[in-house]
């Protein structure tokens, strides 16, 4: 585990413990988080962690969207939604891999605004940071 340098302040540590894998469970170890877990497509109940990870990164990037909004003096609606659809891929030559779309609703705001605005979270957004250039994002105005 890497420790933070002196010109880094942790913020916060989300630790879990996940045993099975795909088909087995994680729990948080403050205890707020207990899922099961199940392939992507599994009938019955559990999640997956490409649907854990749409949900962090639409949370986050939504936080973010708010930052950008407000450092350019735009105000930033309270029912703004983003639809992330991750994607679990496989192919011949690279194996699997992750591919993802944002979808971006930010009612009030016009297409163009709302583009430089999401443009500016993925600057902010440490899940966006986290996949440049590892994955590919596609990212819609809706």
């Amino acid at each position: 585990m890497e420790n933070a340098t002196q010109n880094e302040k942790v913020i916060y540590t989300g630790s879990t413990i996940t045993i099975g894998g795909r088909g087995g469970s994680a729990k948080s170890t403050d205890g707020k988080l207990n899922v099961k877990l199940t392939a992507p497509g599994a009938i019955g109940e559990g999640t997956n962690p490409e649907q854990l990870f749409a949900a962090g990164w639409s949370a986050c990037f939504i936080g973010a969207m708010g930052k950008a909004a407000a450092a350019k003096d735009i105000k930033f609606p309270a029912d703004a939604t983003v639809h992330a659809e991750v994607d679990l891929v496989l192919s011949e030559t690279d194996g699997y891999s992750l591919k993802a779309r944002l979808n971006i609703s930010l009612p009030g705001i016009d297409n163009e605004t709302a583009k430089s605005v999401a443009e500016a979270a993925h600057s902010l957004c440490p899940y966006s940071k986290m996949v440049k250039g590892n994955i590919k994002v596609e990212t819609i105005i809706l």
